[in-house]
């Protein structure tokens, strides 16, 4: 592979000699994230912004020492996190300017576990694999499963406001931090570690979602439970998607909060092989580390048949035969494999020539029909454009839609998109549709992301959305924290 060479020189002694590499294969895995685009061009061998070093610290002095020296070269620091952004959150692109990927990987245990108040300290570069099998050992969890679960970081997670396991209530990581440390070029920023508070704007607050331009994140305090042991599923078909949606509309205002309330189209689920193509599926589950959770599941499903949704047996897992029910049919636990199967389905689609990404946002319920409708008339048109092929009928694309996660007053719509790609040209066919889908979304109301962040790619739609003067604040406050802009630059903002 074709890798120009570094434009920064490493210190050849101190503290600095060992954390700081110009490795070759360092520098191509930290070039690119995981986005299509980003494996598309990994196959064919393209790392046109790789890294000049990678920084791979021991300890949150190893952090400072890194940001210092990047300054005083004018160097950027790219915080990479466990390389997942599908955003272009994690590659420099940055013409001339020399970057430096920070990886923090080294700093990845449990530093301390307070069982009184339910809450953990956990380094930033913790996967979340080794952050619960940690928390394991003392009967916790922290139940948030992104479906990057297996390579992404706690610090990732809270830098891009991450979305997890939960449909409702704690559906991002901003509902389980307590506290967070991060180092900035002008110093350690770290908040009192409280249950609550209302002195002034929150602190965590302004680091939830940053995306590494005002600070890296090192450590944070997070809260955490028991691991659940009362669990029911089940799937429900409904006779089109809005009928589905209305019943979702009315679990989510039920106060019932189920752990899963993810709704299929007809085409998700048999995509997924959840489903045959002719019914739309809702995935529905609640979950309890002390109670039983049976009667919620019947609540619930009373709902679902009043906007006429036809309920599949009810799948159980709870300790005592008594908590259990007869087995469900395959459609959640068929769902639940290919959703934690997609990610790694990519190549796969690469290299069979299928064009594979998706889009996601945020919609109140009032909005949501014409949105929908809008959306995926939108992008339909867009991809059989692009893509040469009829935007209905056999061999046309496929773009669908599933719920995500659901709130009181709307849900988070997930549209993926499947269709031919075009061999040598697929970076800039999915270029085209996602410009396409992101106009639909930013004219339709909705937010450019609901869980993927902003990074690179959603920057020109992201500047519509968010007001001017809290940009203008944005800019002010990482003027004072990092004056030589090395952090990240790009991403929300350009300073």
């Amino acid at each position: 592979m074709a890798l120009r060479e570094p434009r920064l020189r490493a210190p050849a002694s101190g503290p600095l000699a060992e954390v700081l590499t110009k490795d070759r294969h360092e520098r191509i895995t930290h070039a690119l994230g995981k986005a299509y685009r980003d494996v598309v061009r990994g196959f064919r061998g393209e790392f046109d912004n790789p890294p000049d070093l990678v920084a791979l610290p021991a300890a949150a002095a190893d952090v400072e020492a890194v940001l210092a020296w990047c300054e005083e070269e004018e160097a950027a620091v790219v915080p990479y996190g466990g390389g997942t952004s599908v955003v272009g959150g994690v590659e420099p692109r940055l013409g001339d300017r020399p970057s430096v990927s920070l990886d923090l990987r080294g700093l990845d245990r449990i530093l301390e576990v307070d069982q009184t108040s339910m809450a953990a300290r956990i380094q930033a570069g913790a996967t979340g694999p080794a952050l619960e099998e940690g928390l394991r050992e003392h009967g916790l969890t922290l139940r948030h499963f992104p479906q990057s679960f297996e390579f992404s970081t706690l610090g990732g997670w809270v830098a891009t406001r991450a979305g997890g396991h939960f449909a409702t209530l704690e559906t991002h990581i901003d509902d389980l931090v307590e506290s967070v440390r991060a180092v900035t070029p002008r110093g350690v920023w770290e908040s009192r570690r409280l249950p609550g508070s209302g002195a002034g704007p929150s602190p965590d607050r302004l680091l939830l979602g940053s995306e590494g331009i005002l600070g890296v994140i090192t450590d944070a305090w997070v809260r955490v439970r028991p691991r659940p042991r009362q669990k029911v599923s089940c799937g429900v078909e409904f006779d089109g998607f809005l009928p589905g949606a209305a019943a979702v509309r009315a679990l989510s205002q039920s106060g019932l909060h189920p752990a899963n309330c993810r709704l299929l189209d007809a085409l998700e689920a048999a995509t997924t092989g959840a489903g045959d193509g002719e019914s739309d599926l809702l995935v529905l589950g609640f979950e309890s580390a002390d109670h039983p959770v049976d009667a919620l599941m019947d609540t619930a499903l009373e709902i679902a048949r009043d906007h006429g949704g036809r309920p599949g047996a009810v799948r159980g897992a709870a300790p005592g035969a008594g908590n259990r029910r007869p087995a469900a049919d395959d459609s959640v636990s068929s769902w639940r494999s290919a959703f934690l199967a997609a990610p790694y389905l990519r190549d796969t689609f690469v290299a069979c020539g299928v064009l594979s990404d998706t889009f996601e946002t945020a919609i109140t319920w009032d909005r949501f029909e014409s949105f929908h409708a809008a959306a995926m008339e939108a992008v339909r048109e867009k991809v059989a454009e692009v893509c040469g092929v009829a935007p209905n009928g056999p061999g046309s694309p496929r773009v669908t839609c599933r719920f995500t996660h659901v709130y009181p007053d709307g849900p988070a719509p997930y549209f993926t998109v499947l269709a031919p790609a075009r061999r040598g040209g697929e970076v800039e066919q999915w270029d085209e549709i996602k410009a396409a889908a992101s106009e639909a979304v930013i004219d339709g109301g909705g937010t450019i992301t609901h869980h993927h962040a902003v990074g690179r790619d959603h920057r020109p739609w992201y500047d519509r959305q968010r007001p001017g003067p809290f940009a203008a604040a944005l800019r002010s406050a990482k003027a004072d924290l990092d004056p030589g802009a090395i952090l990240n630059p790009g991403v929300l903002i350009d300073p």
